[in-house]
């Protein structure tokens, strides 16, 4: 991902996105507290969990299998240079891709990511209206010279007992989902990862090249 963030940044590649499904991993972004570490380095390393320092922004978060990791590598270079504006659209495509497995999502003020109602999967009017808001997805970035890294999260059928280890951005006061836990069926990340590449460029308008396993090169 570095490399080509590099790379982007001086035009040797168009715009790239990886999907990318990670054995157990935590990542501490810039703004993460170290009491929201719950365990100790040995005690995560003894369970075979990976601690991973970044330069994204936000709080502590996981990575694990079941897990659909998004990595644009865009410019926004000339008319995307907002940074609400690409969250929000972030947002949007996980928002959905959830939606086609019969999950009402969006936004909540105050908390990047995208949320839903665990007592009723299939509405969302918002977390005022929510008896249970709960976290499928989460989101960090990082903008250089208006090129991005990082991305989001989205947690299909992710195991949520390794959400225990951390305070998952910050959030102690509602916990995280998935997909699975919702009721709403196991999705594959590998044709969840394809579907998802078409939202994208859906929501940003960008014209699908290639869609390759393994290939770095493939992008929208």
């Amino acid at each position: 991902m570095l490399e080509l963030f590099e790379a982007r940044k001086q035009q040797k590649i168009g715009d790239t996105l990886l999907f990318l499904e990670h054995e157990p991993v935590i990542t501490l972004g810039r703004g993460t507290k170290p009491e929201h570490l719950l365990v100790s380095r040995e005690a995560l390393a003894a369970r075979g969990v990976d601690l991973s320092e970044t330069g994204r922004g936000g709080d502590v978060t996981l990575h694990a299998p079941g897990q659909l990791v998004a990595y644009p590598i865009l410019d926004l270079s000339p008319d995307r240079q907002d940074v609400r504006r690409y969250v929000k659209d972030l947002t949007l495509v996980m928002q959905r891709l959830v939606m086609e497995f019969g999950i009402a999502s969006g936004s909540y003020d105050g908390y990047v990511g995208l949320w839903t109602d665990a007592g009723n999967p299939a509405r969302w009017e918002g977390p005022e209206h929510a008896a249970s808001p709960v976290k499928l997805g989460a989101i960090g970035v990082r903008i250089s010279r208006w090129v991005t890294m990082h991305g989001f999260a989205l947690n299909l059928t992710t195991d949520l007992d390794w959400f225990r280890l951390i305070v998952p951005c910050g959030i102690s006061e509602h916990p995280v989902a998935s997909v699975a836990s919702l009721g709403h069926g196991r999705p594959e990340v590998r044709a969840s990862a394809e579907r998802a590449f078409e939202l994208f460029c859906e929501v940003f308008g960008a014209e699908a090249l290639d869609f390759s396993e393994g290939d770095p090169a493939g992008g929208s």
